[in-house]
Order: structure tokens, then sequence, then C-alpha cells
């Protein structure tokens, strides 16, 4: 067989089963996630919904519910998220640079991970989230261990602890 051949065979492997609705797990998360890219969602209610690799950038999703919902690796580039509810939400290693948090609902929520340089936090309520591992401008971190208290419920981690709080 001709590497040509080859290659052909080895491309119609890969792009058959993605056109036929069958999506190779590698693929599956990123075919599966949402563009809300630039829309507007306030007030919307995404309350316990997989929303795994979904892009908010530069989305306005002031009070909106994503309470309880996986947000896991999700991008809020340039949100405004202003008093949206993330209770319990799961928020690992999502890209919430330069966006707006301000006055959200942070209760629980799981930010391990989380790269939000730039964002601001102003008036949110964080009792029992998980900042472990997490990328946050130092004041904005000074800031958060000031109202920082409480334990994840899912990790055990203490709230301050996870901050880094002197």
């Amino acid at each position: 067989m001709s590497v040509t051949v080859r290659l052909l065979a080895l491309v119609l492997a890969l792009l058959l089963p993605l056109a036929a609705g069958v999506a190779p797990g590698w693929a599956r998360s990123y075919l599966d996630s949402i563009d809300y890219t630039l829309t507007n969602q306030s007030g919307v209610d995404f309350h316990g919904q997989d929303l795994e690799g979904s892009s908010f950038a530069g989305a306005v999703g002031r009070q909106a519910d994503f309470s309880g919902a996986r947000l896991h690796g999700a991008i809020f580039t340039q949100a405004a998220m202003a008093g949206a509810d993330f209770r319990g939400a799961d928020l690992s290693d999502a890209l919430m640079d330069r966006a707006d948090f301000a006055g959200t609902d942070l209760r629980d929520a799981l930010l391990s991970g989380v790269i939000a340089s730039g964002s601001s936090f102003a008036d949110a309520r964080i009792e029992g989230a998980d900042f472990s591992d997490a990328l946050l401008d130092r004041a904005d971190r000074l800031s958060l261990c000031r109202r920082a208290s409480g334990r994840h419920p899912q990790t055990g981690l203490d709230t301050r602890l996870s901050l880094e709080c002197p």
C-alpha cells in the first residue's frame, strides 16, 4: 500500500465515526461543549447542567444560575457574571481571566486550578469554596482571605487554606 493510500485510510478512519455521530473519547468533551462566546445569558438557568469545556468568553451572564453545574475547563475570559449563582459548581481548571465575578455566589464551589488573573471577586460569597492551585492576583487573594471561611463539602479543604491566606 502506498503512503498516500495509508494516509487517506487513516484520515477516513478518524473522520467516519465523527460523521456518524460517534465521537472518540478524546473528541467527545470538545464536541459536546457549547459556545456561548459574546452572547447574553443574563438570568438563564444552567442549574446542574454539564457544561464542561464550554466557552462563555466575553459573555454577559448577570444573575444567571450555574448552581451545581459542571463547568470543568470552561472559559470565562472577559465575561460579565456579576450576581450569578455558582453555588456548588465545579469550575475546576476554568479560565476566568479579566472577568467580573462581583457579587457572585461561589459557596461550596470547586475552583481548583482556575486562572483568574485580572478578575474581580468583589463582594463574592465564598464560604466553603476550594481555590487550591488557583492563579489569582495578590490583591484579589488578600481580599478573598478577609472573608474566607468554611470547608469544601467534597474535598474537605478549608477555604482559607486553599487560598493560602497569611
